[in-house]
């Protein structure tokens, strides 16, 4: 993980290149990218979790069926 320094550096330096009126509407985007992805890939893990449970509750009907025989 960069330490403070280096974060500043980079900071300084995106300033330099954007300007300061520039800045906070890439911030803002990069934000907005980041929730959009966090919230798609939520939903990829939720699908994997209910498939987990569905494949688990068909496990124990089978089971089920096979104590009754």
């Amino acid at each position: 993980m960069p330490g403070p320094m280096s974060l500043i550096i980079i900071a300084i330096i995106a300033l330099l290149v954007f300007g300061p009126k520039k800045l906070p509407e890439i911030g803002k985007a990069f934000g907005s990218s980041l929730r959009e992805f966090k919230n798609a890939t939520k939903g990829l893990v939720e699908d994997d979790d209910v498939k987990k449970v569905e494949d688990k509750k068909a496990e124990i009907v089978e089971v089920k069926k096979e104590e009754v025989k």
